[in-house]
């Protein structure tokens, strides 16, 4: 059997996010065991690579691996008070970002994996989020009134049926609205650059024969035709999230390895 040269680029934030979506719930709720899904991903595309079985016995897969890129961005470290509740936030503290940390360290202790982290930085201040910005500005109908009311020109006059409803249902949403319904405009910066990067590299230095990305992204096709025009397989792994059918014609292949409910995938991350 020839030895591959396998190089897999985990893009960190879809990873995490579909995670859910495809393995049971114990297997992604801490950071020992995200680490541990990240590993198996890799190992069962290389088993399927290389033709051993996955319950192989002494598997050699990592001997077939170019290195295991992992890529997230470091989480932001700034300060900012909540507007809502004017409560002070750390966000290097919060339990997002002490996730994120741990996630490294135990990706840091994996047998080839390579992290390369980008940035947080803030881009705009707070937000409210689209689904509740439109029933927000429904606040606007109500000017003329609130403002009769003010004045002491007048007061509400009597409410047809759908207006007491609507005022109703506008009342709900601001009582229900509370710190959780707004975010800091924040964005990962030199993810997707670093992903570009290595693929070029990679390719160019003949480091690998076969690529295989873990993204739901786009923005790897302009990386994606040079390695293939250089000779190098790239085959993308959307973790069973469908993909616009034109990407098809930039890859050579689709594949996606965790499956939800796998027993085999249970069983390793359970050991």
């Amino acid at each position: 059997m020839r030895t591959r040269r396998i190089a897999v680029l985990i893009d960190g934030g879809f990873f995490i996010k579909r995670l859910p979506k495809v393995v049971d719930d114990r297997f992604c709720g801490t950071p020992q065991t995200v680490a541990e899904a990240a590993r198996i991903l890799c190992k069962r595309h290389v088993q399927r690579l290389i033709g051993e079985p996955e319950k192989a016995k002494n598997s050699r897969w990592l001997d077939h691996v170019y290195r295991l890129f992992y890529y997230d961005a470091r989480p932001y470290d700034g300060v900012a008070h909540n507007p809502v509740t004017n409560r002070r936030i750390e966000f290097s503290r919060t339990a997002q970002a002490l996730f994120r940390e741990e996630l490294f360290q135990e990706l840091r202790q994996k047998r080839k994996f390579a992290l390369r982290l980008g940035k947080v930085t803030k881009e705009s201040d707070w937000q409210i989020p689209a689904r509740l910005t439109k029933q927000l500005l429904r606040t606007r109908e109500w000017l003329p009134l609130l403002e009769a009311h003010l004045t002491g020109d007048g007061c509400f006059p009597g409410l047809t049926e759908e207006q007491r409803r609507s005022l109703e249902k506008l009342v709900a949403t601001w009582k229900d609205f509370g710190e959780d319904d707004i975010t800091l405009g924040l964005r990962q910066k030199g993810v997707d650059m670093r992903i570009g990067l290595d693929i070029t590299s990679i390719t160019l230095k003949k480091q690998a024969d076969t690529i295989i990305l873990v993204t739901g992204d786009s923005d790897f096709v302009p990386a994606a035709k040079l390695a293939r025009r250089e000779g190098v397989e790239f085959i993308l792994d959307p973790m069973w999230q469908n993909v616009q059918d034109d990407l098809f014609e930039h890859i050579d292949g689709l594949v996606s390895v965790l499956r939800t409910e796998s027993r085999e995938d249970a069983q390793e991350l359970e050991n």
